[in-house]
Formats: structure tokens, sequence, C-alpha cells
């Protein structure tokens, strides 16, 4: 069984700066981590993976977010940088098959989540 706690969420200015933190108690090492968001009315949509060593971004996020493991290993981040309010979401992270590009069906645990508002 895997747990995945993220942590890091809250208010921010626009043009600020965020770091996100996914803490998994099982192993990742060998899985794909993906970042997700959902903001209210919407579907919730990937923001970033990292997976086999490669890491992918949503079009939107490109340039100011960026996803990395921890020097532990089991703990994956995401830096957003330059925050805009329609960045505001709930942040989830998940963990996916191995060498997986983070779809929302490739992802077996989710976190419950954490939510970044940006508004000034």
């Amino acid at each position: 069984q895997v747990q995945l706690v993220e942590s890091g969420g809250g208010l921010v200015q626009p043009g600020g700066s965020l770091r996100l933190s996914c803490a998994a108690s099982g192993g990742i090492l060998d899985y794909a981590i993906g970042w997700f968001r959902q903001a209210p009315g919407n579907e919730r949509e990937g923001v970033s993976c990292i997976s086999d060593g490669i890491a992918y971004y949503l079009d939107s996020v490109k340039g100011r977010f960026t996803i990395s493991r921890g020097s532990a290993k089991n703990t994956v981040y995401l830096q957003m940088n330059s925050l805009k309010p329609e960045d505001t979401a709930v942040y989830y992270c998940a963990r996916g098959y191995r060498s997986s590009r983070c779809l929302k069906g490739d992802m077996d645990y989710w976190g419950k989540g954490t939510l970044v508002t940006v508004s000034s």
C-alpha cells in the first residue's frame, strides 16, 4: 500500500512562488509521479510528470513549473514560479506505472491534495 501526502499549498500573490511536496510512504522510485490540479467546475488535468528521468509539462506551465525528485527518493517536488490566478486549484500528486506519461488512467495511488490560491 502506498500513501501520498501533498504539502506546501497556500495563498500567494500573482507572480509569487510556491514549492509543493509529495511525500510517499511506499515505493515510488521506479514509478512515474504526476502532479495534477483541479479548479472548481473544471476537470482534473495533468500539470507535470516525471517518468524514467524525463519531465513533462502542461503547455501553460512550461518555463514556470519544475518537477524534481528529492535526494531521499521518496519525495517529489513541484516548484511553481510566476504564479497566475489561473493556477488556482487543488493540486494532487499520484503514482503511475513505470514509463507512464501520467495519463489519469495510468495512476494507481492518489494523494488528497493541497490547495493553491493565487490572488492579490
